[in-house]
């Protein structure tokens, strides 16, 4: 029987959903989270582990002769050594496209939340401003439809698609650097026209070496001074100290971040606390829809696994 190990199941689900599948596969202990000095520990009997953030890093799968099985609760690995893994032996595998809708659905929560500004209305309202006022409405503020407005979609996969297409039914032309096979209406451009062009820049790419710091201080100063960006995707793709400078600058209006460079931000970020920014705390992924399918896809890789005709292995 396998003994399966979740190192950090807590932000996954936190007890409004349920591990029971895994109870018919093995021995399962699951913990909220688990500190770096304490994997090896924890997994010393494991034959599977399940890890979403927690690193598995060639030193520590050296301590862990038992281990035959990595079931990763994200779409990103970077977690984890896979080439360590390969010559050990060790399965890896991921969950794909399990938080489409949801991470689609907070790239516009937070661009309609930096347009309508909805949240300052709310508390204008809530101060008695409204009761108090000479006219049956007012504005704080003037704000612009979305319609007619360019949206540039960095990255055209699974979500990218699901943003591009949600885009074009508030009546934005969206244009995209991607090479791949494109929704019906998005324009391919090269990277300089899109960051020119855009009213808004989403970005929905993966991490990668030629991704890394795609957002800098070059590409902000090709970009409107209307312009808002978005990023639902890695930290890492910005340049956090060249995009605080723009918006303290007023280069760009405004970007509206579910991600950093450092999660959590214990060393600080220079986006926390600057004018123009509005920060979540990586929450596109974690609608109950999604998070309900996360775990049902990686309790499904388990089995798969425990049948011997593995799935999603990276």
């Amino acid at each position: 029987m396998e003994k399966i190990v979740i190192l950090d199941g807590y932000v996954a689900n936190s007890g409004d959903l349920s591990w029971e599948a895994l109870d018919k596969l093995g021995e399962v202990t699951v913990y909220d989270r688990t500190a770096p000095d304490k994997v090896v520990e924890r997994a010393a009997d494991a034959t599977c582990v399940l890890t979403n953030k927690v690193l598995m890093t060639a030193d520590v799968l050296a301590e862990l002769p038992k281990l035959k099985y990595i079931g990763v609760l994200a779409t990103g690995y970077n977690n984890v050594d896979i080439e360590a893994a390969r010559q050990r032996g060790i399965i890896v595998t991921n969950v794909p496209a399990y938080s489409t809708d949801s991470v689609a659905q907070l790239v516009f929560a937070l661009l309609l939340n930096v347009v309508n500004d909805i949240h300052s209305y709310a508390e204008s309202v809530s101060r008695g401003d409204w009761g108090n006022c000479d006219d049956f409405s007012y504005r704080l503020k003037p704000f612009d439809e979305l319609a007619g407005q360019t949206m540039g979609v960095i990255g055209m996969g699974n979500i990218g698609s699901r943003v591009a297409r949600i885009a074009m039914a508030f009546g934005m032309k969206v244009i995209t650097t991607s090479a791949r096979s494109l929704p019906e209406g998005v324009e391919r451009v090269e990277a300089d026209e899109l960051f020119r062009r855009s009213d808004v820049v989403s970005l929905n790419t993966a991490l990668t070496p030629a991704t890394k710091g795609l957002i800098n201080a070059r590409t902000l100063a090709l970009m409107k001074p209307t312009a808002i960006l978005i990023n639902t995707s890695r930290g890492p793709l910005i340049d956090e100290d060249a995009l605080a400078a723009a918006l303290r600058l007023g280069r760009i209006a405004a970007a509206a971040v579910d991600v950093l460079c450092e999660e959590p931000p214990r060393s600080g970020s220079p986006l926390v606390g600057c004018p123009g920014a509005y920060i979540t705390p990586h929450i596109a992924w974690q609608s109950t829809q999604a998070r309900r399918r996360l775990l049902d896809i990686a309790m499904s890789n388990v089995g798969a696994y425990v049948k011997g005709a593995p799935v999603n292995v990276v």
